[in-house]
């Protein structure tokens, strides 16, 4: 029997070969846990969760309490949290991205793990940056799920993908700040489980360093002044019970205890926060990728459905189709999991993991989430008009996720300017090297006797 035989069913199926030894015999059993989860108790409780939802839209259902229960029993909760926290249960970024990504094939499989947006990114905010009685006051109901929270940032009247445009004013008063504003996007108020908002805004406006002007907070959804003004459908959905909230805040007044690391921290906070989180959702669009191509396969190869005489999957155009849906998928899954690794390699080197980190974070955000869309497009194509109902499949609805993920956490052309521009900041040591190659060029043609005429500025 091979010596890898424990890693060859299905829950391993599509993990990388490099990736296999990485992963410690605790990492193994909880993901084949994770997998049997998903495939077990969520994937085919999906007609009963959206019934449920429909009944009463802006609370969990009892499936989803009942599940949650259920998991936090069996030890799957909070999987997320890096090894490298004392609140972790032990898992190392990459060997959390292979639960994250078989999660992904159920649309609210993370929640019932504690481990969903924007749950987990709050929840590494607080262990990162609390002091010990913020922890135990914000972030024990959180880790335990006894209470959810929310993380609000973007603004309907600025630029919000430069957090250094947020502008809802935090204002010191005594004890007290004092906040007005408006924010959009943060968990709908509607859900009453929701216990508080993670907030960032504004505080020294006159500071001549742009990025220490702001300050991250916890306002409490039952703050005074703190007001819903509507849940925003994005794509036709209301993605309830978490929703897109539009909120206006009005004096509103928060202890000064509720600042999180201190004033002017809230540019650092957010970019410790937006890291891991851009790479949990396109660990979940890998997974939500994964059943759609499926799903096409499936029905390619549905005997009922038969144009012309030939199985979908028969005509050569669908077989080469699919084909690159494979091949892109599977590439989608080396740079995401690279970014986890880059994250585990580097978490005790701040500068190589600012830099390293940053850069393997971004590729995966700008490729996964537009390259997801296409193809999940193209499995609804492949299934006609039932491709692109909900009655028929989770399709549009994946659709739909990897759509807004390519705006949540930041747009992917604020990624790609920032690639880019470190890319471009290589250009003088890169000519440097260059012209060395053509130094060498012209002493090798002279010691060979060959005529070559090379300038400083070309290229070899």
């Amino acid at each position: 029997m091979s010596a890898n035989a424990h890693l060859s069913g299905p829950a391993f199926a599509h993990i990388p070969p490099w990736v296999l030894p990485k992963l410690r015999p605790m990492a193994i059993e909880k993901i084949q846990s994770v997998f049997d989860w998903v495939e077990n108790e969520c994937i085919p409780r999906e007609h009963v969760m959206e019934a449920q939802l429909e009944s009463n839209q802006w609370a969990r259902p009892p499936v989803m309490l009942e599940l949650r229960a259920k998991a936090k029993e069996q030890g799957l909760f909070n999987l997320f949290l890096p090894h490298h926290f004392k609140e972790s249960p032990g898992l190392t970024h990459l060997e959390y991205a292979c639960c994250a990504e078989i999660l992904g094939r159920c649309y609210w499989a993370s929640e019932t793990v504690n481990s969903h947006a924007p749950e987990s990114g709050n929840i590494e905010l607080l262990a990162k940056f609390c002091n010990d009685k913020q922890k135990e006051k914000w972030l024990r109901p959180l880790m335990e799920g006894t209470a959810s929270s929310a993380y609000s940032m973007t603004e309907p009247d600025v630029a919000a993908s430069d957090a250094t445009n947020v502008g809802i004013r935090i204002t010191k008063d005594g004890d007290e700040y004092v906040i007005n504003g408006r924010k959009i996007y943060g968990n709908c108020m509607w859900n009453k489980g929701l216990a508080f908002y993670i907030m960032m805004g504004c505080s020294d406006p006159e500071n001549p360093n742009p990025w220490e002007r702001h300050s991250t907070v916890i306002v409490p959804a039952d703050t005074p002044g703190f007001t819903q003004v509507r849940n925003l459908n994005v794509l036709g959905y209301s993605w309830a019970p978490e929703g897109h909230g539009e909120y206006t805040l009005e004096n509103v007044r928060i202890p000064a205890e509720n600042v999180i690391l201190g004033p002017g921290k809230g540019f650092a906070i957010a970019q410790g926060r937006l890291g891991p989180g851009r790479i949990h959702h396109c660990l979940r669009l890998l997974g939500q990728c994964e059943r759609a191509i499926e799903l096409a396969i499936m029905r390619c190869n549905d005997a009922r459905f038969k144009p012309r005489g030939k199985l979908i999957g028969e005509f050569d155009s669908n077989i080469e189709r699919v084909a690159q849906m494979r091949l892109e998928l599977d590439a989608m899954r080396q740079i995401t999991y690279n970014a986890t690794e880059t994250l585990d390699f580097y978490a005790h080197d701040d500068k190589m993991l600012k830099s390293a980190g940053k850069k393997s974070i971004a590729q995966a955000k700008i490729l996964v989430p537009a390259t997801v869309e296409k193809i999940i497009n193209e499995c609804m194509q492949l299934w006609g008009g039932q491709g692109v109902t909900n009655e028929h499949s989770p399709m549009p609805k994946l659709w739909a996720y990897a759509r807004f993920v390519r705006l949540a956490d930041g747009p992917d052309a604020a990624h790609r300017h920032q690639v880019g521009r470190d890319e471009m900041k290589k250009a003088a040591e890169i000519t440097e090297r260059h012209k060395k190659y053509n130094a060498l060029a012209a002493s090798f043609a002279e010691q060979y006797g060959e005529k070559i005429i090379t300038m400083p500025e070309d290229s070899l």
